[in-house]
């Protein structure tokens, strides 16, 4: 071989070996430009979108009856979904659907009971309808402060019993979230006896708006979405709905300025994650616990914010003209005997009621004794 030869040959190997360099080179910028974006989560914990997907192994339509924009009653189960997708590496999903947009907010169970969607996201008493001894569940009227309920649901066969209701109905319960009192309500007039409120229209739910409804109230049930547009326009006169950053959310400050306490209707505030039970029961004990230890972790986080928040929106209340003011003893005194009555009748007309109304005031009275030792007086 010639050197002209031997040269060109050099030449052609050295081309080819850059050839293939430039091609690796190449091939790496391309997988590194079509390599799906890093998703982050709220802890820090690295996964890529398509490694998610491929590893949901469980999606449930999960509509809410709180709009998601709302904080503390919508943003809890937000709050819970995300640690479920977290805490399960992607594999475990709920989709959220606002209020209306699946199923009309107060038709939650309707669905997931007939497994139109998988789990819903609900407060019970609005089952109180279909299910009477759901508004025991829910809320009720002079009864359990928040932790009372957590430990008559936790210690005391409340879950049991709670489960037991709903079996026959083809759902199964997670308590999943908690808040505070709410307050009395919004109303364009002081209130200054219970005569004040005979002939009122007002927005109320639960035990305590067949509590109103005796005193001669006309009672109506609006979702949160729609109380505004009726207080604004005279269809209503006054309306309970939640806590004051709540409302203040929905406006009703702007309309209604005089705000009463305490929340003598619902001292506590329940929520449930309502799952069909073919869906419940068709997942492992793994996957059962790591979405009831979530929905405890939302239950504890959703007290939390629920008493964080609402001092300071309270401190706001002069600047707007709105004026908090607290029901007289004697009135809340006639509120409770009112109570006591609606509490009676019911439980005479349903057996549940009655079982489950008895397991709460037993645990109310063995508890009392704590309660009123352990604690500082609220005045001290």
């Amino acid at each position: 071989m010639g050197y002209g030869q031997m040269k060109s040959r050099g030449l052609s190997n050295r081309a080819a070996l850059f050839a293939v360099a430039v091609a690796f080179g190449v091939g790496l910028l391309g997988s590194l430009a079509i390599r799906p974006h890093t998703i982050t989560g709220e802890r820090g914990g690295n996964t890529t979108e398509t490694n998610a997907q491929q590893n949901t192994r469980i999606t449930w339509r999960v509509p809410v009856v709180f709009q998601t924009n709302l904080p503390v009653l919508g943003d809890n189960p937000v709050y819970v979904a995300k640690q479920i997708e977290a805490a399960s590496g992607g594999a475990i999903r709920l989709r959220l659907y606002e209020p209306g947009e699946v199923v009309p907010a107060f038709s939650v169970t309707d669905a997931v009971r007939d497994n139109k969607v998988e789990a819903g996201y609900t407060w019970l008493g609005y089952d109180q309808g279909k299910i009477p001894a759901s508004a025991l569940l829910g809320a009720v009227p002079f009864s359990m402060e928040p932790w009372e309920y957590s430990a008559w649901w936790y210690e005391a066969g409340g879950r049991e019993l709670g489960e037991a209701l709903y079996a026959p109905h083809n759902m199964h319960l997670l308590y999943c979230g908690m808040t505070g009192p709410e307050t009395a309500g919004w109303f364009r007039k002081r209130i200054n006896t219970l005569e004040d409120m005979k002939g009122l229209k007002i927005r109320f739910a639960g035990i305590g708006g067949k509590v109103i409804e005796q005193l001669g109230a006309s009672v109506t049930m609006l979702p949160g979405g729609e109380i505004f547009q009726a207080l604004e326009k005279g269809a209503i006169d006054a309306s309970e709905f939640a806590l004051p950053v709540v409302d203040q959310t929905l406006g009703f400050d702007r309309i209604a300025k005089f705000n009463y306490y305490p929340g003598w209707h619902q001292p506590f505030t329940a929520s449930h994650l309502v799952i069909n039970k073919r869906h419940w029961d068709a997942i492992s004990n793994a996957d059962q616990a790591l979405i009831e230890t979530a929905c405890t972790a939302g239950v504890t986080r959703n007290l939390a914010r629920s008493e964080g928040l609402q001092g300071a929106v309270m401190a706001g209340f002069p600047e707007k003209g709105v004026s908090a003011e607290v029901l007289p003893m004697e009135i809340l005194r006639e509120l409770e005997a009112v109570t006591e009555r609606v509490l009676a009748e019911e439980a005479a007309a349903d057996a549940d009621f009655a079982k489950i109304l008895e397991s709460q005031r037993q645990f109310r009275a063995e508890y009392a004794n704590w309660k009123s030792k352990a604690y500082l007086p609220r005045d001290f």
